[in-house]
């Protein structure tokens, strides 16, 4: 059985901080329990976002028995139960734990690892990345040094289509068309030339030395660096790669601005089965909708806060979607909750100003341009990365912004009801501007 920790509250942080060591690292995990105000919090880490028929039906039960019955997705491809009861913890971890789901204790906060959610699946991509992420998760479990990384660094794996590399990684691999990999440090255009077959090696060499350079900064990923550190960790990987006989030349490769999820419905491209892609409204599955689509084949859960059920046989694709389409999931472009995201917001954290979740559905309309997340405060956990509409909620009102990279500009405060609420993100969203 393995140890279960109690909750503990989060400590406080200022918007745009990083992450100080001497705050300790206080990101959830399915062993060490948040509080929030529904109830403690876990978040359960799923490399690549892939969970079996087996471990999804284990996640359905965990949140039906000791949390408020829904499962909450992240924008890592990760699981959060919430509602969870006073002193589950040790229950909990013997239920993730039967099911695979905790395979060592002391990492079970580091396997933050995306993955491009269609690999192997459309023939789009220059390699499947299946065999990267089992033997990278597989090589940070096994490391001594890996388990001092934060709950909040974030590996990534693309199949070469640019998905996941542009959602800002600390570290990431890319598949390339001529058979190699490309190993990106941060979220710079730098990176560097690897053989493929090194590539899980290479990302955990990496990661340590990550760990060398951010020892007395108070950095907990590649972008809290000091300028110095960040500037020489190229080098230092470069190095330490041919210390440990992997082969590594420096390249370039832009980082894409901006990558869209899969689009909803039957995944075009497929050869034998059929793989359907759905979107979760705000991310969130009720015990219903969870059982449906665990039933139907095994997930991988996306970065976009949907999923992508695979293994379907071809006769049964289209009664599937229907299925999911009535329960409420996005199987379509057409819906009004395509491009929709927020945090919890209230009643769920005492740091929000606002239910913003509620505020979200009542805006729901036509779908924009832009994609639209709505925060509940300045922390905006869970935001989105590329270009989108910002909605924050203040104490003078909502602030409406438009976000493009690392530009952002105020586009409208709006301090009145719904209904001006609901026009000025539908404007924003739309124009684009």
């Amino acid at each position: 059985m393995l140890a279960a920790m109690s909750a503990s509250p989060l400590t406080p942080r200022s918007p745009g901080d990083a992450c100080a060591r001497s705050s300790g690292d206080a990101c959830p995990g399915a062993l060490r329990l948040h509080r929030a105000d529904d109830g403690a919090l876990a978040r359960i880490r799923i490399p690549g976002g892939i969970l079996t028929p087996h471990q999804a039906a284990a996640l359905g039960r965990a949140a039906e028995h000791f949390g408020d019955g829904e499962l909450h997705l992240t924008s890592r491809g990760n699981v959060q139960l919430r509602g969870l009861t006073e002193g589950c913890g040790a229950e909990l971890a013997g239920l993730l734990d039967e099911a695979g789901l905790l395979p060592s204790e002391r990492h079970e906060r580091v396997r933050n690892v995306v993955a491009s959610p269609l690999s192997g699946l459309d023939g789009l991509g220059a390699a499947d990345v299946g065999e990267w992420l089992a033997g990278l998760d597989r090589l940070v479990c096994g490391s001594d040094r890996a388990a001092e990384l934060s709950g909040r660094f974030l590996f990534a794996l693309d199949d070469g289509r640019g998905d996941v590399d542009a959602l800002g990684a600390d570290l990431a691999l890319l598949a390339r068309g001529d058979g190699g990999a490309l190993l990106r440090i941060g979220g710079t255009d730098s990176a560097l030339r690897v053989p493929a077959a090194d590539g899980p090696r290479a990302l955990l060499l990496a990661a340590e030395t990550f760990l060398d350079a951010a020892r007395g900064t108070g950095a907990w990923r590649v972008k809290d660096l000091p300028d110095e550190a960040a500037a020489t960790l190229p080098d230092d990987v470069l190095r330490r790669l041919g210390q440990a006989g992997v082969t590594a030349a420096p390249d370039r490769h832009p980082r894409p601005a901006e990558a869209r999820p899969p689009a909803p419905g039957q995944v075009p491209g497929t050869r034998h089965e059929a793989a359907l892609a759905v979107g979760v409204p705000l991310g969130r599955l009720d015990p219903a909708q969870w059982r449906l689509l665990s039933s139907a084949g095994e997930l991988r859960l996306t970065p976009w806060r949907g999923a992508v059920v695979t293994g379907v046989a071809r006769h049964r694709a289209d009664a599937l979607l229907s299925a999911f389409a009535g329960a409420g999931l996005i199987t379509g472009p057409g819906s009004p909750w395509a491009g929709v995201g927020a945090c919890i917001g209230q009643p769920g954290c005492a740091k929000s100003l606002a239910d913003v979740r509620a505020q979200a559905g009542a805006a729901v309309g036509p779908p924009g341009r832009l994609p639209v997340y709505w925060s509940g405060c300045e922390r905006r956990c869970g935001h989105p990365h590329g270009e989108w509409v910002d909605v924050v909620a203040t104490p003078d009102g909502h602030r409406i912004s438009h976000v493009r990279g690392d530009r952002t500009g105020v586009t409208a405060t709006v301090r009145d009801g719904p209904a001006a609420l609901a026009a000025a993100v539908a404007a924003a969203r739309g124009s684009g501007s």
